[in-house]
């Protein structure tokens, strides 16, 4: 398995980022008011439930108000799905920091399912998030595959989560894994589902964040792995709708590696199943580049070209952010609507910072 960095999470502005190269970053624990649980999950038996899913269907069905589930410090394996009928479900982790609760599965797309044939991509995620208005805080998502372990898998795909239901937002959160960690979608190619991620840390190889959804990240660490190969990887592979204006958007984040300069793309476009309606779009601004971004950051995904994608960049910094002809730049008046605000408002005004 390759060497993980099991760092902590960024705790404030992007300017904190040089202090997270090297060593990890406390956050503080879990504001009771905001997240006082209803049920309490502990792995030694001591609160409501001793798992994860248990709590989770615990929720009301159809829910109108937040549930939320606190869960002491410890890691607890196994597959957790949030069905559509449990709505409004916050996990809240009562560690000191992320890093004292761990969710975590093991399992890619190539390995053979009990069922039949093997998991996919989609059944390969250690958490799948369908009920609507879910939240997470103050732990980590991780999927364990072991690559080196497994050399007669070549499908090695392995999802951390997977969202596909709207108005969905993640603090002080931590997503482990390699290709294909943070799988960010929709119901349907044509229906927007809108995911936060404020103070998160991302990590991974090959397309680590993907999908269709409309998400922000805000205050975030991205961070490539070293794969020992090149390129040695892929931020994003975004899949947006063309009818969708607003894909990804990273505001205030930290791109970092300690691999070798030049040797990640920030993002490929992916077209699922060779959709040509799948203009995928990637938006970077204000953020801190690390060196391992090379001078023409965007790569084509088979026949098609990025240049036909929906990639930008604004007002970044550091020593992977030059500004050259292969990196599209926003102009201010284009910067002015490629906010936070305009990706996540929507039709129904919705503000991750006003809680459900």
């Amino acid at each position: 398995m390759r060497r993980r960095t099991f760092l902590g999470i960024t705790t404030g502005a992007v300017a904190a980022a040089s202090t997270l190269a090297g060593r990890g970053a406390s956050a503080s624990p879990a504001r009771a008011g905001s997240f006082a649980p209803h049920v309490v999950v502990a792995a030694d038996g001591s609160g409501d439930f001793a798992g994860i899913q248990e709590a989770v269907d615990s929720a009301p069905a159809g829910n109108a108000s937040a549930f939320v589930i606190g869960v002491r410090p410890g890691t607890y394996t196994g597959r957790i799905v949030i069905g559509a009928d449990r709505s409004l479900v916050t996990i809240a982790g009562l560690g000191r920091r992320p890093q004292d609760v761990m969710i975590a599965d093991d399992r890619a797309n190539g390995t053979p399912n009990p069922a039949g044939g093997t998991w996919g991509t989609t059944g390969s995620a250690s958490v799948t998030v369908d009920g609507a208005g879910f939240r997470a805080h103050n732990l980590t998502f991780a999927n364990l595959f072991d690559e080196a372990a497994h050399p007669e898998i070549t499908n090695r795909q392995a999802v951390a989560v997977l969202t596909r239901a709207d108005r969905v937002a993640f603090s002080r959160v931590r997503f482990l894994g390699n290709q294909d960690t943070l799988y960010v979608n929709s119901p349907a190619a044509t229906t927007v589902a809108r995911a936060y991620f404020r103070d998160c840390y991302v990590e991974g190889d090959v397309d680590f964040i993907f999908g269709r959804a409309t998400a922000v990240f805000d205050r975030c660490r991205v961070h490539s792995l070293h794969r020992g190969t090149t390129p040695n990887g892929y931020v994003t592979a975004p899949s947006t709708d063309i009818a969708n204006p607003h894909g990804f958007l990273f505001t205030r984040c930290a791109l970092t590696s300690e691999t070798a300069p030049a040797t990640v793309f920030l993002g490929r476009p992916w077209h699922p199943s060779q959709d040509p309606n799948a203009i995928g779009q990637t938006v970077i601004r204000d953020s801190r580049i690390d060196a391992h971004i090379g001078a023409t950051p965007w790569s084509d995904f088979g026949t098609w070209p990025w240049r036909e994608a929906r990639f930008a960049e604004y007002r970044n910094f550091g020593p992977g952010a030059p500004v050259t002809p292969d990196r599209p730049q926003l102009t201010p008046a284009e910067a002015a609507t490629q906010t936070v605000p305009a990706f996540l408002r929507g039709p129904d005004g919705w503000s991750p910072d006003r809680h459900h």
